[in-house]
């Protein structure tokens, strides 16, 4: 078990084509850091969050970054692209291995949905060896909301697990909590890294395997250099967090059963009660003051007034 020299980049970015500036931010970091053999950045840092700009698989931002990661030998997870496919869009992260080959493309499982409406949901796990260092995994930012994904990939071995994210709502405080929380469940590295400028409100962070906060950015530019030492997952995965919960294991020797997630029919069944998935209306004070389902036996006219209706 390896240590990793990464540097997680919280760019400046413009609301689209950043590919100059986040090419100068690679460079940079590599003379400055020669050490680091991973960069990372946030979600959707080159073009943007426009689904017009989605490139093939093989495309001109891909090829880029092929070519960047081989001159500077270094691995690569740039953020990520939007992915023309079979007819689809989807939201995609790469990772480049420093001889430039593409070792694996992750899909982003869960869009921001219903806002990120026109992009189709991934469906695989990836997880990526590097050798002589260990194995990291690939999320992107709403992923973390869903701690069945995390769990997922630390029991398929990730040590460390990326999240390129764009945020720029108030609920960042909430995902960084969100993320501090996946790194102890998970006993894993969590490094989510945000953009800043007119993409992210910033505030990447990296957790340790402990959930203990290892490093929080600021609101602008911030380089994240660091050095994160693997064998300290698996010392925390073998005996707990400073002698306490030895959680993976715990998870691995249970008995119980997840229906949900067994079944998907039963899971969709479960929760159809709360509607559809669509962009919130605009409430009305008659639908405000209305007491709620769970308080009346009649349940229908609370639905007449949905979305502010009658």
């Amino acid at each position: 078990m390896g240590r990793l020299g990464l540097a997680a980049l919280q760019i400046d970015a413009d609301a689209s084509d950043n590919f100059d500036l986040v090419e100068k931010e690679i460079r940079a970091v590599i003379k400055r850091f020669p050490w680091v053999q991973l960069v990372t950045f946030g979600e959707l840092i080159v073009h943007g969050p426009s689904v017009k700009k989605a490139e093939p698989a093989g495309g001109p931002a891909e090829l880029r970054f092929q070519s960047l990661a081989r001159e500077l030998d270094i691995w690569l997870v740039p953020g990520s692209i939007y992915e023309a496919r079979d007819g689809k869009v989807f939201n995609m992260t790469p990772v480049i291995a420093p001889d430039g080959a593409i070792v694996s493309r992750y899909d982003k499982m869960f869009p921001f949905r219903p806002y990120e409406a026109s992009v189709a949901c991934g469906s695989a796990y990836r997880v990526v060896d590097i050798p002589g260092v260990g194995r990291i995994g690939i999320v992107i930012c709403y992923d973390i909301w869903f701690p069945e994904v995390i769990r997922t990939l630390s029991a398929m071995g990730a040590e460390v697990i990326l999240a390129p994210t764009l945020t720029n709502t108030i609920d960042r405080d909430v995902e960084i909590s969100i993320a501090r929380a996946n790194a102890a469940i998970s006993q894993s590295y969590i490094v989510a890294v945000n953009g800043a400028g007119k993409l992210g409100n910033g505030r990447s962070v990296v957790f340790g395997p402990g959930g203990e906060l290892i490093y929080e950015a600021g609101t602008g530019r911030d380089v994240i250099a660091l050095e994160l030492d693997l064998g300290q997952v698996r010392q925390v995965r073998e005996r707990g967090w400073h002698g306490l919960g030895q959680v993976m294991k715990s998870f691995r020797d249970s008995t119980v059963a997840f229906p949900f997630h067994a079944s998907v029919a039963e899971r969709q069944d479960a929760l159809s009660s709360l509607g559809p998935l669509a962009v919130p209306g605009r409430a009305s004070s008659a639908a405000q003051g209305a007491p709620s389902p769970s308080r009346t036996n009649d349940i229908r006219p609370q639905a007449n007034r949905r979305g502010g209706q009658d």
